[in-house]
């Protein structure tokens, strides 16, 4: 006998369905909030230092994710400049920026998803 899932919650409870969405590489995490954040950040400050202290996240861990997406992609997607006397810096790479599209979009269509799906079952 099939039994649906308001049968199961007690009624005075509301059901919703929840997720995280993130990408993978050979069985790892590549790319979720984190790194979206960080090449934003990146992105608008042209440093991946100042990115990690407006993440409150140390310059250590920074490359350890910046180090990971480069490693897992067909080109770079950060591209850093030592300092000399106009300073260093970082850009991310078109490449980056079509990630960061792309993870958006999949993300609105997650919602949507979860959403539908907790209609469903409020009904």
């Amino acid at each position: 006998m099939a039994t649906s899932i308001k049968q199961i919650v007690k009624k005075k409870n509301k059901l919703t369905i929840n997720g995280r969405l993130w990408l993978e590489s050979n069985g790892s995490r590549f790319f979720g909030p984190g790194p979206l954040e960080l090449l934003e950040r990146i992105n608008e400050t042209g440093s991946i230092n100042q990115a990690a202290k407006q993440m409150k996240m140390s310059y250590k861990k920074a490359w350890e994710i910046i180090n990971t997406l480069n490693e897992q992609s067909a080109q770079p997607l950060i591209l850093t400049q030592a300092g000399g006397s106009s300073g260093g810096g970082s850009v991310i790479s078109e490449e980056a920026k079509e990630l960061i599209t792309y993870y958006k979009g999949l993300r609105e269509r997650f919602k949507t998803f979860l959403k539908k799906e907790s209609e469903k079952i409020a009904r």
